[in-house]
């Protein structure tokens, strides 16, 4: 009855995109997420069909970005996203001791170090069924080796949560959760959500490294662009306006260098902060007395990364700001100065031309007098020889009343010469 648009069918199925999926109290959960990069789905890919293939399960299709299979003891959950992905091994039934024997532990161990890329987030999540939600932290801090342990409600108090938020000799975070009547779609969702505050968060911090290498390169050229705008308002600098030019050019082009390296890292990073927020605030934790909240302790130390980051984006766009300015106004006067060099360029040649065109007047005067006395000359002479033939006429006559009927042909023809040779050559200026 109507024509879709193209994408419509697309964009309808993004919002079941990444489902939370349901997780039965109890059970243990390991999350990877390992940065792989662009473009390398299709390994990927390849390495899940291995492990589809050792629980005789159907794998997933070649353009997949996210796989859910039942494998014998856990399920695995796999995501792909722009420059990592994710892998969730889910373990549902009983167990003895958080953390003790976790998910991943079923995961055939060749198979794990195998696969790609690089590892940036892994957590385990021990999920217990309770009556009280705000169990003692006594209770449980012997499960984190004895930590600092931050945690509290979530889920309008069904549920308590708590973590150390350290990296613990396995190479696992923790985080123990016990709830009181939770449903499967709700256990689901805040693991998930659990998950992705912790990968979010590490991919975010992937910025930091590079903002505090960067750190000394933007303070250092701030410091020469600070003495090359300094050399330009003095006037008794000794360097050249070309040099400072030269030297300005030089930082802009390093500058746009750190610029390009770090402008994707940082808009990523921008981006994930985002998301941790997000994870966070729908996490809806309550304070739970005498215990620090874990989303409170998490953003006290994660939003100071970020801000080292914003700050020194914010430093590179204002240093390129300002080199571009001082660029342009250091190309200005040298423009200037240029200019002023071609007009004392252009006076010194039109003081040449009108000596030039003086000497010229004057050859020219003295080429009309050697010719013409060459020519009365030989007029004398061929008078001789006519007297020698008889006739009358003296030759010194003959050459006064020739004399100044010679000069003047000569002093016209000069004259037309120099007309033809001035029109030819303004005729080839004018030629494109």
């Amino acid at each position: 009855m109507f024509q879709d648009h193209p994408f419509r069918q697309m964009l309808a199925n993004e919002l079941h995109a990444r489902p939370y999926g349901r997780v039965s109290v109890p059970a243990q959960i390991s999350h990877l997420a390992l940065a792989s990069g662009e473009g390398t789905a299709a390994n990927e890919i390849t390495h899940l069909k291995t492990l589809c293939s050792h629980y005789q399960v159907a794998p997933p299709p070649e353009d997949a970005t996210l796989f859910t299979a039942e494998l014998g003891p856990f399920r695995l959950k796999w995501e792909r996203h722009t420059e990592f992905s994710a892998y969730t091994f889910i373990a549902e039934g009983q167990f003895e001791t958080p953390f003790k024997e976790p998910a991943i532990a079923a995961v055939p161990a060749d198979w794990l170090a195998a696969v790609p890329g690089e590892v940036i987030a892994a957590l385990h999540i021990a999920v217990e069924e309770t009556d009280n939600p705000e169990q003692n932290i006594a209770g449980v801090r012997g499960y984190f080796d004895n930590n600092t342990l931050v945690g509290g409600l979530l889920n309008d108090g069904q549920a308590g949560w708590w973590t150390d938020f350290v990296v613990h000799g396995d190479g696992f975070s923790r985080f123990l959760m016990r709830g009181s009547n939770l449903r499967a779609t709700t256990a689901g969702r805040i693991t998930q959500r659990i998950a992705q505050m912790e990968t979010y968060r590490m991919m975010a911090m992937l910025a930091l490294p590079h903002a505090r290498a960067a750190r000394p390169l933007v303070a250092d050229a701030e410091t020469r662009l600070s003495a090359i705008l300094q050399a330009l308002a003095d006037p008794n600098n000794e360097r050249g306006e070309r040099e400072l030019l030269k030297d300005l050019t030089d930082m802009a082009a390093e500058t746009e260098k750190v610029s390009g390296e770090l402008t994707y890292r940082f808009s990523a990073a921008r981006a994930y902060a985002e998301i941790v927020r997000q994870r966070v605030r729908a996490l809806r934790e309550i304070r739970v007395p005498g215990i620090q909240p874990a989303g409170d302790f998490l953003l006290t130390r994660f939003e100071p990364a970020m801000e080292t980051c914003d700050n020194l984006s914010k430093r590179l766009e204002a240093l390129g700001g300002r080199v571009a300015r001082a660029s342009n106004l250091l190309r200005t006067r040298v423009d200037v100065a240029l200019e002023e060099q071609n007009r004392d360029l252009l006076r010194s040649m039109d003081r040449r031309a009108r000596l030039q065109l003086r000497l010229q007047e004057t050859v020219e005067g003295l080429s009309v007098a050697a010719i013409s006395y060459y020519v009365v000359s030989l007029v004398i002479y061929m008078a001789r020889g006519a007297q020698k033939l008889g006739s009358p006429f003296e030759p010194y006559l003959v050459g006064m009343i020739s004399f100044p009927f010679v000069v003047a042909g000569i002093w016209y023809g000069v004259r037309r010469v120099r007309k033809a040779v001035s029109r030819g050559n303004s005729t080839s200026d004018t030629l494109p």
